[in-house]
């Protein structure tokens, strides 16, 4: 019967059939891609594998040989290239190798795992990111005498492990669980359970998840760069350049992160909440595969928009004729952006302010183990 053929016609996919992966469940069979859109993936995953990994292994030699990145604010950019190249080895590595074969090939247990491993590294970075935009707000307008001290920091850092554990443990637990998304080439929470329990985790995970940390950013950056505005009207100078760098470098990590993940929560929403059938498998690997790609746009971020980065990027491949920026004099500046605008407001002259980030020079000591709290 001539209803029985459908040409499905897509990006990554010319023709699938109407044959169907069995999942236990005769109500929630998937249609299965063709070959060669399993190949296409296949090519996709295998890029993401390779530079996902390259990329964050550059940047964790970068934070081994040159001391001066070893600052309390990169600990959390540190924690997020970790998070992303465990994701490379842990969770790309089963969907790469599954997208060749055609079908997972980790059964139920890699099926969990996988979906476990890629949930919780996910949610570190994401969290990470949330914490990243909360320590530069406070950073640029609250004077911090701590300067090198570590300690706030790497409890940030373990807050985001824990915080992430909380929400991607419950399935293995039983509230929802993890299972084959897709094609049946990757696994993730199970987004068409319509059990009460899963569907409450669902929301839940949602809310707290990707919400929450994206209203985090969003206000941190926009009371940051309402700030950096503010110290613009006083004076047109390196240094404010230099803060709408790293100001820039950090909204658009923000906002390449939630370009890759948005739609991939958009589509889990619809997959919940929608008629059965609403997102084709076809339709839910471009989400997927955009997820997955996040691990290869943030490391090209620090190196290509962070000035210190990219100075030690170019010293490690020896790129850069000029001298080693470890014994380079840096300084905290003495004012922020609030004590700024504070004197703005009493009318001192522009010349008689320091601005953030250590523009003056005179008050600097040069010393190599000289530490900063600016991730520039």
């Amino acid at each position: 019967m001539s209803d029985m053929n459908i040409n499905w016609t897509t990006n990554i996919s010319h023709e699938t059939s109407l044959s169907y992966l069995d999942n236990g469940d005769s109500q929630s069979r998937a249609p299965v891609m063709s070959r060669t859109g399993h190949t296409v993936v296949a090519i996709f995953l295998g890029f993401i594998l390779v530079f996902g990994f390259l990329n964050n292994f550059i940047v964790l030699v970068l934070f081994c040989k040159f001391k001066t990145l070893r600052t309390p604010v990169n600990m959390m950019l540190l924690n997020i290239s970790i998070s992303d190249m465990l994701v490379c080895l842990s969770g790309t590595t089963l969907s790469f190798t599954s997208s060749i074969q055609g079908q997972w090939i980790g059964k139920e247990y890699g099926c969990q795992w996988y979906g476990f491993v890629n949930s919780c590294f996910g949610i570190v970075s994401l969290i990470s990111l949330a914490i990243l935009s909360y320590e530069r707000y406070t950073t640029l307008t609250v004077y911090n005498k701590g300067g090198s001290n570590f300690t706030k920091p790497l409890l940030a850092v373990a807050s985001t492990w824990i915080y992430s554990l909380i929400w991607t443990v419950p399935p293995l637990l039983g509230w929802s669980s993890y299972g084959k998304e897709g094609p049946g080439t990757s696994c993730s929470v199970r987004w068409t359970s319509e059990s009460a329990g899963s569907v409450s985790y669902i929301i839940c995970l949602f809310i707290f998840c990707l919400v929450l940390p994206v209203l985090v950013m969003v206000y941190c950056y926009g009371r940051l760069f309402y700030a950096v505005k503010q110290v613009g009207k006083v004076r047109k100078s390196t240094a404010r350049k230099r803060e709408y760098h790293v100001l820039l470098m950090v909204i658009t990590t923000v906002i390449c992160y939630l370009i890759c993940w948005l739609p991939y929560g958009v589509v889990a929403l619809l997959s919940t909440f929608g008629r059965p059938g609403v997102v084709s498998p076809v339709a839910s690997v471009i989400p997927s595969l955009l997820a997955k790609s996040s691990t290869v746009c943030n490391p090209l971020i620090y190196i290509l928009m962070n000035k210190q980065f990219y100075k030690c990027f170019l010293l490690l491949f020896h790129c850069h004729p000029s001298s080693p920026i470890v014994g380079k004099s840096q300084c905290q500046s003495n004012l922020t952006v609030i004590q700024l605008n504070q004197r703005l407001n009493s009318t001192v002259a522009p010349k008689q302010i320091l601005l953030p980030g250590g523009a003056e020079k005179a008050s600097c000591i040069s010393s190599p183990d000289r530490k900063t709290s600016d991730a520039n």
